[in-house]
């Protein structure tokens, strides 16, 4: 059979390797794809993410038996209802289901309604209004753009100056356009962030491994908010507890809840959580797809062939499935562009992709890269997402630098203490 990928990042390039390995797949298509996409396993089709007629019309000439959606953008363009208009198999939650990622007043309203425990907030587009609402609240506190902002719409203001320009740079200046618009406003929390993704039919819940993102540019978490410099799987402060009371008092009310209020939820949930000192959670957020970089090592852990298990969520049947991990863990370093998360240098060759250090623990997964007249260049911000598994986190850690330190690029940024939260 033929599978189509939408999307051209690390998770797409994580989705596309796992997929390929499958034994009833003859292709692997990845729409846009970037440069590792092209590798023989998969092959790279130039079409526009944004363009639904387009990709309907390539899943409908190449015959393809599923569709599966990457990034937030398409979801929230409707993709899947587009497609399956068309009677066309896709793998993703709907429009209206997407709105829990694509509209953070969305997200909070409906986990107030559902009583799931999440951070106090108000929502905001007069800018009088959000700045009296800050000096009554207090600092540190974080401010969110509502709509979608490629994981950069996240403000952490420590004091009133900091929380003061960042309403001025969403409601004023529109640095994230209208996805700025609106602005909400939560308390600040403190304690450890955890990833926890499900695949879930809208009935049925399957968990995928723990995992935990850092999404600070510089070590020791300092620095701006980015996409996501590195992650880790499982995240060992996601104990067996802890995981029952993750499903009983998040995911397991979201999926219900979505369903009583007439939304159907299909596809991966992920919810981004803030663990306390006591255990005691609250939900941060909710991407409706795979993280990024979180993909890369939890799929590098997935012992179970991926791809059935994808049917089975589009069909209605995922009660049936059972998914197996690796006893290992796995790290993910990303590799980003000089001047990332602003303006990334483009265009610069990466060498090393061939490193004698690649093995059957160890991989790189490419992002934002392109192949032109035979070499791989730099195309994106988080250029890299290196990859390595051990029996242990240490020696994972230490195996996934090694091959780090073989790559080239210009200007090339990583952080050195991924993971090391869970080491200490």
């Amino acid at each position: 059979m033929k599978i189509l990928i939408i999307g051209s990042g690390g998770r797409e390039h994580a989705l596309a390797w796992k997929i390929s390995q499958s034994k009833n797949v003859k292709k692997v298509y990845v729409a846009p794809g970037n440069g590792g996409t092209a590798d023989g396993n998969s092959l790279i089709e130039n079409i526009d993410l944004t363009r639904n007629s387009d990709l309907i019309e390539f899943a409908k000439q190449n015959n393809v038996s599923l569709t599966v959606v990457g990034p937030e953008i398409p979801l929230s363009n409707g993709i899947v209802d587009d497609f399956k208009k068309n009677n066309l198999k896709i793998f993703g939650p709907t429009k209206a289901a997407a709105q829990l990622e694509s509209s953070k007043d969305f997200a909070k309203e409906f986990m107030y309604r559902h009583k799931i425990p999440t951070a106090d907030y108000k929502t905001f587009n007069n800018l009088a209004e959000a700045k009296a609402y800050v000096k009554k609240r207090g600092t540190p506190i974080v401010i969110k753009a509502d709509g979608l902002a490629a994981g950069k719409g996240v403000i952490i203001a420590k004091n009133h100056t900091e929380a003061m320009e960042a309403l001025e740079m969403m409601l004023i200046d529109n640095v994230f356009g209208e996805s700025g618009a609106r602005v909400v406003i939560e308390d600040y929390l403190e304690g450890e962030e955890a990833s926890f993704i499900v695949i879930s039919d809208g009935d049925s819940i399957l968990p995928l491994a723990s995992s935990q993102d850092h999404k600070r540019l510089l070590d020791n978490d300092l620095g701006p908010n980015t996409g996501g410099m590195g992650a880790y799987s499982p995240a060992p402060i996601v104990s067996k507890e802890l995981h029952k009371k993750i499903m009983a008092q998040i995911i397991e009310p979201t999926i219900k809840g979505m369903k009583s209020d007439g939304i159907r939820f299909s596809g991966f949930l992920y919810a981004g959580l803030m663990i306390d000192k006591d255990t005691n959670l609250k939900t941060l957020e909710f991407n409706c797809r795979m993280g990024d970089p979180e993909t890369q090592p939890i799929l590098f852990r997935l012992k179970s062939d991926l791809l059935p298990i994808l049917f089975s969520a589009t069909d209605n049947t995922l009660h049936s499935c059972h998914i197996e991990w690796e006893d290992v863990s796995s790290i993910t370093v990303v590799m980003a562009a000089k001047n990332y998360p602003n303006e990334p240098k483009l265009g610069d060759v990466i060498d090393g992709l061939d490193s004698d250090e690649i093995s059957a623990d160890k991989f790189i997964f490419h992002a934002g890269t392109s192949f032109e007249k035979g070499k791989i260049k730099t195309a994106g911000g988080r250029v890299l997402g290196v990859t390595a598994k051990a029996i242990s986190l240490k020696e994972a850690k230490e195996k996934v630098y090694e091959l780090v330190k073989t790559i080239k690029f210009d200007g090339a940024q990583y952080r050195k203490d991924i993971s090391d939260k869970a080491l200490k």
